[in-house]
């Protein structure tokens, strides 16, 4: 055999090699669907609903220390419920209306950022249905209806940090 066909040989042989390898991780990897990816989403999002549902009540306190949970401000409530799920938000309401990507007020879903007032300077995570989860005033974290009164008439953007 010529030296130019034991390396034809050698090379063909390579690429035989390396295209059963590839074949055969391509089988034995998993493959990940867009309803994966959506349950994964949507549980994450329930679990950003039900950590924030259990400070209802707590007291709120504009400038509250970031982390603590005696007291929430609107953005510090956010920042620390979805820190509990892995995701950083930075501080202020007007820096998170810049995080993850701009949803349409039709395209809603549970767990997305919804902000109020232009400029921004109120945050409130939706969690279905037309209520909101946040924290303003008297009463501390509440839930309120996105949909009617002041809050509808405020509404100015929603971001979505989920994936």
């Amino acid at each position: 055999m010529t030296s130019m066909k034991k390396n034809l040989s050698k090379s063909l042989l390579c690429i035989g090699l390396s295209l059963t390898m590839f074949a055969t991780t391509a089988a034995v990897l998993p493959t990940h669907s867009v309803e994966a990816a959506s349950a994964t989403a949507s549980s994450k999002a329930q679990s950003v609903i039900s950590i924030g549902k259990k400070y209802l009540g707590v007291p709120y306190k504009y400038g509250a220390t970031a982390g603590s949970t005696k007291s929430f401000d609107c953005s510090s409530f956010t920042q620390y419920v979805y820190k509990k799920i892995g995701i950083s938000l930075p501080r202020t309401s007007k820096e998170q209306s810049k995080a993850g990507t701009f949803v349409a007020r039709k395209n809603l879903k549970a767990g997305d950022l919804v902000f109020f007032y232009s400029p921004v300077h109120h945050v409130a995570i939706y969690i279905g249905n037309g209520k909101i989860l946040h924290t303003y005033g008297e009463g501390g974290v509440k839930i309120s209806n996105l949909n009617s009164g002041w809050w509808n008439n405020h509404y100015q953007t929603a971001r979505r940090v989920i994936k």
